[in-house]
């Protein structure tokens, strides 16, 4: 009985060895996957991006998001930092994924599926990194929606603030974006990354006032931050400002993030 039972073992592993061998990899058709990165950041009461302009077709001339195609032995998430650090300049940011598209003709030349990410970035980092080189800028996004009714949003370029004519489907992925850290704000420290490291209740406030696109009430809004265990005073005060300096608050790392 042992014996059959070991033999049986054998026989279903040299089973799937020649069922693997003679797979056919080829006999299907198989879509090519890219990553695309809306990277947002707060800056003077705006939300903001960064994008590039597109050197070659398809879409030529037009903007896009930070992206690139999947390596046959690339985890996600590592293709999507490769693209952000070697298009976008920066690194070790907070990542998430974000939604898979897959419209079979987002993309003109082939079928391709785009997987997604949101990346943040603090004003000081994102500044730091502001585009020296045509090619790459910075733009303002106009949410024409409330809350978390989601959709596509507009990118502003240039000193004019024109309108910009996104690639592919990318006004929708910055749109999730979007929603996605409205939706996320009230339930993890989500906030605390587009800040530095130390920040004043104001600063706080201003960045959900800016991602919500609405105002919050003050008191009840730093009421609400103090008892939350994510904040612990620095014991420092603001420095080099033209009024009353604020109190220095730093985020409590914690497993949210």
């Amino acid at each position: 009985m042992k014996r059959r039972k070991s033999e049986s073992r054998d026989a279903s592993v040299v089973s799937e060895k020649a069922f693997l061998d003679a797979y056919d990899p080829g006999a299907f058709e198989r879509p090519s996957v890219s990553v695309d990165v809306a990277l947002l950041s707060v800056v003077d009461g705006a939300l903001f991006t960064l994008l590039l302009q597109r050197p070659d077709h398809p879409f030529k001339g037009k903007w896009s998001l930070p992206g690139g195609f999947v390596a046959i032995d690339e985890p996600l998430e590592a293709a999507a930092r490769r693209v952000l650090a070697a298009k976008g300049r920066l690194t070790n940011l907070f990542l998430e994924q974000l939604y898979t598209f897959g419209d079979p003709h987002r993309d003109p030349r082939m079928r391709v599926i785009t997987v997604s990410f949101f990346a943040l970035v603090d004003r000081g980092r994102f500044e730091a990194a502001a585009p020296s080189r045509s090619a790459l800028t910075v733009a303002r996004i106009a949410v024409p929606w409330e809350g978390e009714t989601g959709g596509p949003v507009e990118v502003h370029v240039g000193e004019a603030r024109s309108v910009a004519e996104l690639a592919f489907d990318h006004a929708e992925i910055l749109g999730m974006a979007v929603k996605r850290i409205r939706g996320k704000l009230d339930y993890t420290p989500i906030g605390f990354q587009l800040l530095g490291d130390t920040f004043t209740l104001l600063d706080l406030q201003r960045v959900h006032e800016t991602v919500l696109g609405r105002p919050l009430n003050k008191d009840s809004f730093r009421r609400r931050m103090l008892a939350s265990g994510q904040l612990e005073a620095t014991g420092e005060m603001e420095r080099e400002v033209d009024h009353r300096p604020a109190e220095l608050y730093r985020f409590v790392k914690r497993s949210a993030v």
